[in-house]
């Protein structure tokens, strides 16, 4: 038997393997609702990080785009599937207020808004301690 005990390590529900692979962890999920906390511990190897020593703004996006996946990755889980790829494929309202740094410990809570077959749009937030540093609605393709 399969141990989905949250929080669970984003390597079994995400395609994403580093360097790409910004989330760290699931935190907690509703899988009915589509909704989810994930963990991204922001690290001094990344890829992500601007000239300034700053996670890179449009990064915050892509966060959220995983976080999401995240989510839907633990939902394909427990219903007995295989967690599967998908892509970004819009953002249709994003903000940044402020960055983040190596040893930041960033939260990214996402939900879905709507779903049509493969598609879906959700809204996603990421504070850094308790405080809204970026947000963002995202157009996700998740292929059948």
């Amino acid at each position: 038997m399969i141990d989905l005990t949250l929080p669970i390590s984003a390597d079994r529900i995400i395609p994403h393997r580093p360097p790409m692979q910004l989330v760290d962890r699931l935190l907690d999920c509703d899988a009915e609702a589509g909704s989810g906390t994930a963990e991204v511990e922001v690290r001094k190897d990344g890829f992500i990080l601007a000239d300034q020593g700053g996670v890179d703004p449009p990064v915050f996006f892509e966060m959220i785009a995983q976080a999401y996946a995240a989510v839907k990755g633990y939902e394909n889980l427990i219903n007995g599937r295989s967690p599967r790829g998908g892509y970004l494929v819009g953002i249709r309202k994003g903000r940044v207020t402020e960055s983040a740094f190596p040893g930041d410990r960033l939260l990214v809570y996402v939900e879905t808004e709507k779903s049509l077959g493969d598609f879906s749009v959700a809204q996603g937030t990421v504070t850094r301690s308790g405080r809204d540093i970026a947000w963002a609605v995202i157009k996700v393709w998740s292929p059948s």
